[in-house]
């Protein structure tokens, strides 16, 4: 019988990274993307359009503070930049009216959609961002500005949040939820709401028919690839495929969209958590460029 207690088991640890292999004071351009989620928040520097040092942070009660506390901690990381040294700051995400020191904003849609080609390559079509939040589907060319994209915000169940509360509920570290889930001899019927607060209802009631956590888990993330694939192929999916966002790196999630959709997802060349950052700070380089023209 899988117990139920309060805990923190959602919390995913956070990355603070710095490429030492080079030196920033020998780019031209200095660039920084911040991508503030309502779950996660990061800040990346790029220099001569190559990432250079990031953070990966919780996001916090106060959006403006989560954001200037990733790049505070990006920033402590390099140990000899400056907030001064960086020419420009795009700021995206859920938050991004709240990155007070961002030069421009610009929706994590068109971020992610240019993200997604420095993370998997220009031969990216189709883009799944699974956030803290939302889910979107986006549709790109080769150098990832947006053709189309389709967005489903109404509920948080197949979103980083609903993962964060089963986490909890089942007391089991998020970072091993995903292989847990793939450990069952056999898949179960998914769970039959979408929405957090009846699957949380859903899930006590497996609970107490004995199921065990790897059953449970399975079951949900079953109904979550399925919500996911429904968006998807209202979009319409064109290979080759990507994910981005946290969930990206939940391999429960990932392996039964690519089982439904018959597709695997590209391999990305860094953490595709990064994917929004990324691009905002690819952005910012282009319109820094541009403005000194």
């Amino acid at each position: 019988m899988v117990s139920v207690q309060e805990s923190e088991y959602w919390r995913w640890p956070e990355t603070v990274w710095v490429d030492e292999s080079r030196n920033w004071q020998d780019a031209e351009v200095i660039s920084c993307g911040i991508d503030l989620g309502s779950v996660s928040t990061q800040a990346v520097i790029v220099a001569d359009g190559e990432l250079y040092a990031y953070a990966s942070m919780r996001t916090g009660t106060s959006s403006s503070a989560s954001s200037e506390k990733a790049l505070n901690a990006v920033l402590e990381k390099i140990g000899d930049m400056k907030r001064e040294d960086i020419h420009y700051i795009v700021g995206t995400g859920y938050g991004r009216v709240s990155v007070p020191f961002a030069n421009k904003t610009i929706t994590e849609i068109a971020c992610h959609g240019r993200g997604a080609v420095y993370v998997y390559g220009n031969t990216v079509r189709t883009v799944l961002d699974m956030g803290g939040q939302d889910l979107k589907a986006i549709k790109i060319d080769s150098r990832g500005k947006v053709i189309n994209f389709l967005m489903n915000d109404k509920c948080a169940a197949g979103t980083g949040r609903g993962i964060e509360v089963v986490c909890d509920l089942l007391s089991v570290p998020i970072t091993e939820v995903g292989d847990m889930s793939l450990k069952v001899e056999e898949e179960p019927e998914p769970v039959s709401t979408t929405c957090v607060v009846f699957a949380k209802s859903e899930i006590l009631g497996l609970i107490r028919k004995g199921w065990n956590r790897e059953m449970i888990l399975a079951a949900f993330f079953n109904a979550v690839s399925s919500r996911v694939v429904e968006l998807l192929e209202r979009v319409g999916v064109e290979a080759d495929f990507a994910i981005t966002g946290g969930i990206s790196k939940n391999v429960g999630v990932v392996r039964r969209i690519e089982n439904k959709l018959n597709m695997k997802a590209l391999e990305p060349k860094v953490d595709p958590q990064l994917a929004g950052a990324i691009g905002a700070a690819l952005f910012a380089r282009a319109l820094y460029i541009k403005s000194r023209k």
